[in-house]
């Protein structure tokens, strides 16, 4: 590990002074430390920072988005857009489309998918990750028809509609193997936004996924420390990465009866693993609160997303000590399409943020990539301003200080509703060095303030 001396950076506020960096670790900050056979990077008054955490995403799917067509807005709009876009695809097999909602031509099946494109093998991803819709190539290609999983849908005569939800194992057990995708354009990517920690939220990853993970890792083709929720009860990710919270996904396609929600909760408890849970309705969010009130509550415990929390639940989540791991950042992506297709009553409960933390809630801030923007500090910008796209205002009250916001990716990795971290001495050397001041940097969150990113005091991006 190379030893650094940055100098003359923001610490805080107005609080300049020289940051050594020795074996990984922040050795000293101060003013005037010797530079003497060191490294020196000259800060100009720029902000000095921990690492961002994104404590929310999909890497793999991440990875995957990149070679994918865009279905849905802001690419694509209506059913002529979508035509052309799967048309205009590239290469002559498979095509992966990404981001669909039914704004744009309809609840989609087999035969509505056929009409847009019938001559390639598609599958083409809803927004929100939850469902796929196989066009019939591909569905004879993967043996729909004969497929017994249940996430399968099937109409009333017991055949294949061409949708599929939350299967992603079984379909891919049914698409050429490829192997997992190369991490090393996401690990770049990120690292040019200042983050440092990633939480993969993928559930119940398989075994060739997990290694995917690991070994990206231990290659450094993902620079960043990695913390995975989708590790299975009873093992460990291995040295190179760390086991979260056992994530547990409440599909509103299928809720779970509540003594089998239960029961997994208090294996994991049993196990010494908090619990990571997506829930995204009403109805979800009150199924899990009676079942951490018969399982109990333990250290860790967090929900992720939280899109829909009604102002009484907010007491509830407080007495169990939950932390609400969220995006704001859909709202800047499409705020506009909730305001439309959400009930007015259900607007002041979307993506809290102030609410939660106002009453003691834990609350962190993520970007749930490849399904909302990567970029934090649009998310920061995101939660300050709570714009949608058409420049509506979504939640004026849940509006954060950006101050707070960015806070909320400061957190450390696993107590993402922590205190934010500050650059200290005996502190992890995990660092992002601005170009300009913390007060500019919160008047205008930008990606392009990042002029440096450290993990364990290793350059993982410069400029």
């Amino acid at each position: 590990m190379t030893d650094l001396l940055i100098r003359g950076a923001e610490i805080s506020a107005g609080n300049r002074a020289d940051v050594l960096i020795r074996d990984g670790t922040v050795a000293a900050v101060g003013p005037g430390l010797p530079a003497t056979g060191l490294a020196t990077i000259e800060a100009g008054g720029g902000a000095l920072l921990p690492g961002l955490h994104d404590h929310h995403l999909h890497l793999h799917a991440l990875a995957a988005d990149t070679n994918s067509v865009r279905c849905g807005p802001p690419q694509v709009y209506n059913t002529g857009d979508l035509t052309r876009a799967l048309a205009t695809a590239p290469g002559d097999g498979w095509i992966r489309g990404v981001g669909y909602v039914e704004t744009v031509a309809g609840l989609l099946d087999s035969a509505g998918l056929d009409a847009l494109c019938r001559d390639r093998p598609v599958r083409m991803q809803h927004r929100s990750g939850a469902m796929w819709t196989l066009n019939s190539t591909a569905a004879r290609l993967v043996a729909l028809d004969t497929a017994t999983d249940p996430g399968v849908e099937r109409d009333e005569s017991g055949r294949a509609t061409g949708r599929v939800w939350r299967a992603d194992t079984w379909l891919r057990s049914r698409l050429p193997d490829t192997g997992p995708p190369d991490l090393t354009d996401v690990g770049a990517r990120l690292a040019r936004y200042g983050i440092t920690g990633i939480t993969d939220a993928t559930p119940d990853l398989p075994q060739d996924s997990l290694a995917g993970l690991i070994a990206a890792r231990r290659t450094g083709a993902l620079p960043q420390r990695l913390n995975i929720l989708g590790v299975p009860l009873g093992r460990t990710g291995g040295p190179e990465v760390t086991t979260g919270a056992y994530k547990i996904v409440l599909a509103d396609s299928g809720l779970p009866a509540i003594d089998t929600l239960v029961d997994t909760i208090a294996r994991a408890h049993a196990l010494g693993r908090p619990v990571a849970v997506h829930c995204v309705s009403r109805e979800a969010l009150l199924i899990l609160l009676a079942a951490f009130d018969e399982a109990g509550a333990f250290p860790g415990d967090r929900i992720e997303h939280g899109a829909l929390i009604p102002a009484e639940s907010i007491r509830t989540l407080h007495r169990l000590g939950v932390t609400v791991v969220t995006q704001p950042g859909f709202l800047a992506d499409r705020g506009d399409d909730y305001r439309h297709r959400l009930e007015p009553d259900d607007l002041p409960d979307l993506y809290r943020c102030r609410s939660l933390t106002e009453s003691g809630v834990g609350l962190a801030l993520s970007s749930d990539a490849p399904y909302g923007p990567l970029d934090p500090w649009q998310v920061v910008a995101a939660a300050v301003a709570r714009r949608a796209p058409d420049g509506a205002v979504v939640g004026a009250a849940e509006t954060l200080a950006a101050a707070t916001a960015l806070g909320r990716y400061l957190a450390p990795l696993h107590d993402p509703g922590g205190p934010a971290r500050t650059v200290a001495a005996d502190s992890p050397a995990d660092l992002v060095l601005l170009d300009r001041p913390i007060e500019r940097i919160l008047l205008d969150p930008t990606a392009d303030a990042v002029r440096a990113t450290f993990v364990q005091g290793e350059p993982v991006f410069a400029r």
